[in-house]
């Protein structure tokens, strides 16, 4: 019987829970982000190859069945309930209530285009403000994707049909 997306994710969490290292540790060692480590450890992105090993050092006690499933492409999808959890729901807010002006922003300093969600990295670091009390800084840093002008001449599929 194969198993599922949330209970593989569990075993991963435990994992990850008895190595007691966190996130930023495992960033750390295998060079990835921490928000990357935690996309891998919910199913939520691909093991690739090269990393398999680094990770594998990470987390001794990973057995090979998921990083063997961690390497399959996932299903990337959430739980429409998360949105209440309350820091994603502060999250969205906060991208709802400052969307407009960074979408001002990006086309002012790139032109008609948008950040792309696949080319794609992501962290969050702990840092103290100017008032001593701890901050978090989530990093959005995505390629940009211009939008292209759609000329007929440059349609492929109509190109293949005369």
């Amino acid at each position: 019987m194969e198993e599922n997306k949330a209970s593989i994710a569990n075993r991963l969490q435990a994992v990850k829970h008895k190595s007691g290292k966190s996130y930023s540790d495992l960033a750390a060692e295998t060079g990835l982000t921490n928000v990357y480590v935690a996309q891998l450890l919910k199913r939520q992105a691909q093991l690739k190859p090269d990393t398999a090993p680094k990770l594998r050092a990470a987390l001794p006690d990973l057995p090979e069945d998921l990083i063997q499933e961690m390497m399959k492409p996932p299903m990337r999808s959430y739980d429409p309930n998360l949105i209440q959890e309350p820091t994603v729901y502060r999250l969205n807010e906060a991208i709802m209530h400052f969307g407009e002006s960074i979408k001002e922003i990006i086309n002012e300093e790139f032109g008609d285009g948008i950040m792309s969600a696949i080319d794609f990295y992501c962290s969050v670091d702990k840092v103290k403000g100017v008032d001593g009390k701890d901050r978090a800084v989530v990093t959005l840093d995505g390629k940009f994707l211009p939008y292209t002008e759609q000329k007929s001449e440059h349609m492929v599929s109509r190109l293949r049909l005369q």
